[in-house]
C-alpha cells in the first residue's frame, strides 16, 4: 500500500479513537474504551510504517491537523459539541499551513 493510503487509515483510526474516547464516559463504557485503546495503537502502528517513507515533519502536520479538523466536525455531529467561529478559524489556518507544508517539495525518502 501507498504511504498517502496509510496515512489516510492512521488519521481514521486516531479520530475513532478520540470520538471513542469522548463516548467512553472516561473510561468507564467497556465498549468505546475498547475501541479507543485499538484507534490509537492501530493508528500509531500506521504512523511508523508510513514515516519508512515520508517525512515526520509532513505526516505530523498533516495527521494532526486532519484529525483535529475530522474530530470537531463529527464531534458536532455526533455529540453537538460546540465549535465556535473563532474555533473555526483556527481549524482553516492549521488546515492551510498544513497545505503549505505539504507543497513545499518534502521528498520520500
Amino acid at each position: 500500500m501507498t504511504p498517502w493510503v496509510l496515512l489516510t487509515a492512521a488519521i481514521a483510526t486516531e479520530v475513532a479513537g478520540t470520538l471513542a474516547l469522548r463516548g467512553s464516559d472516561g473510561f468507564s463504557k467497556l465498549v468505546p474504551s475498547v475501541i479507543t485503546v485499538a484507534g490509537y495503537v492501530a493508528s500509531f502502528i500506521l504512523l511508523a510504517i508510513v514515516l519508512k517513507s515520508l517525512p515526520v515533519g509532513v505526516v505530523y502536520a498533516i495527521w494532526s491537523a486532519v484529525g483535529i479538523a475530522l474530530v470537531a466536525v463529527l464531534g458536532k455531529l455526533i455529540f453537538d459539541d460546540p465549535v465556535p467561529p473563532l474555533a473555526i478559524a483556527g481549524m482553516v489556518l492549521i488546515v492551510g499551513g498544513v497545505l503549505l507544508v505539504s507543497a513545499s517539495g518534502a521528498k520520500t525518502h
